[in-house]
């Protein structure tokens, strides 16, 4: 049997055609499993990221005598690794020098930091809370040294703490007496994870 030149002309582009949409066939294949892949991680990286966000609910209790006679709530949300922070009062300007003035921040001030630490630990859910928390406020006039009734004094209570955070119950991270009174404050976080 002869092959003429003709007819193996034909062999070779109908083996490369072959090569060809045989290699065609395998990379669009390739792409759509990476296209596959990228939207699998895209998702986890989403899922990951909803699990991460917390909401941090703060209570500041003022007691007295053992007995709670004020209560304040304060709420965030907040995502690991950022500060979040709340603050609430007002900016009083006191008078430095006849014609000058100064502002002072008085009020509630709550700063806080989350580390989520779950997936790298052996133990379960390990998530770290620091919180910085600053009450101020005027002090009565009858605390007020004789002779500053016009330089207002102002009073401050200061916890800075971290812990390790247990989800979804309340936990006392700090309290502090007042030195003036018979008072005492109190503040206690909740921290629970959104979904």
């Amino acid at each position: 049997m002869t092959v003429t030149k003709e007819k193996l002309l034909m062999l070779k582009k109908a083996a490369l055609a072959t090569a060809l949409t045989l290699m065609m066939v395998t990379l669009g294949a390739f792409a759509r499993a990476r296209a596959q892949d990228s939207t699998a991680a895209k998702a986890s990286s989403d899922e990951d990221k909803a699990q991460n966000a917390y909401r941090l609910d703060f209570l500041l209790s003022e007691l007295e005598d053992g007995k709670k006679i004020n209560t304040r709530q304060y709420s965030m949300n907040s995502h690991p690794l950022d500060e979040s922070e709340i603050k609430v009062g007002s900016r009083v300007p006191v008078e430095s020098k006849q014609g000058e003035f100064q502002y002072l921040d008085v009020g509630t001030n709550i700063e806080s930091k989350l580390w989520d630490q779950t997936k790298m630990s052996y133990l379960g859910s390990n998530v770290f809370l620091k919180v910085e928390a600053e009450l101020s406020n005027f002090a009565a006039p009858d605390q007020q040294a004789a002779g500053q009734q016009f330089h207002p004094v102002v009073r401050q209570l200061r916890i800075k703490a971290s812990t390790i955070v247990s989800l979804g119950k309340p936990m006392v991270v700090g309290v502090v007496d007042d030195p003036n009174s018979k008072r005492q404050f109190q503040l206690e976080v909740t921290v629970t994870r959104l979904k």
